[in-house]
């Protein structure tokens, strides 16, 4: 019951998860990412530990799809999941079972994975993955969301959405985006305004955030109040 796609930029070294469905708390237990590593969607009969274990494997050096392959042929839940895995070379693999509701399936390409289970059709997924490869100039956040928007605009979910999420990370161990609507009758619409509301107040601020190899950021210490 869930529509997804996961996500590399090798230019920024983003890497990012946009997901929606008719359950409440997708951002929960659907979209994971590690910096510098990859992304993961995990649905349908989730598992989340398919998402967790594969991101282990991409930092032990396994590609995405050798990964991916590795996961499902252990889990003996595999014909319930639904799972997308990307690392940040551009590998992406996914897996569908044969459990999850119509229309079900998945697209793969050079840093994407998008995967949709109980949707209006393949078109969802054509028209996410279309949309995302056409704003390739566009920064990883933007894609994502135009994405998914354009999902929701060929039918999305056939029993309609309470949640959506929108997660994005950079080199830095903290998220540069960080969206979560946990239930509400139109989450997409909220994740816009979110968006918006993140994108003038919060995102300056994260932008001037430490650093691993930068310990003060851009933050003035001797101009304000409390300076070291």
């Amino acid at each position: 019951m869930t529509f997804s796609l996961v996500a590399t930029d090798p230019r920024s070294g983003e890497v990012g998860v946009v997901a929606l469905t008719a359950m409440p708390g997708v951002g929960k237990l659907v979209a994971h990412a590690r910096p510098r590593l990859g992304a993961a969607a995990s649905q349908a009969m989730m598992n989340p530990y398919l998402a967790f274990d594969g991101l282990r494997l991409l930092a032990e050096g396994v590609p995405a799809d050798e990964a991916l392959a590795r996961l499902v042929e252990g889990d003996p839940g595999r014909e319930g999941r639904q799972f997308g895995l990307v690392d940040l070379e551009g590998r992406s693999a996914s897996h569908t079972g044969s459990l999850p509701e119509d229309w079900k399936g998945h697209r793969t390409g050079p840093h994407f994975a998008a995967q949709g289970n109980r949707l209006a059709g393949p078109e969802v997924l054509d028209a996410a993955v279309e949309t995302f490869l056409a704003r390739d100039d566009e920064p990883l956040v933007d894609r994502l969301l135009a994405a998914i928007d354009a999902g929701e605009d060929q039918g999305g979910d056939t029993k309609g959405h309470r949640s959506a999420t929108l997660v994005v990370l950079g080199r830095e161990d903290y998220p540069l985006w960080d969206l979560r609507i946990d239930d509400a009758d139109e989450p997409l619409r909220l994740l816009h305004a979110q968006y918006e509301t993140f994108r003038e107040e919060l995102l300056p601020e994260i932008e001037m955030l430490p650093k691993r190899d930068d310990p003060l950021g851009g933050f003035d210490y001797e101009g304000s109040e409390g300076a070291v």
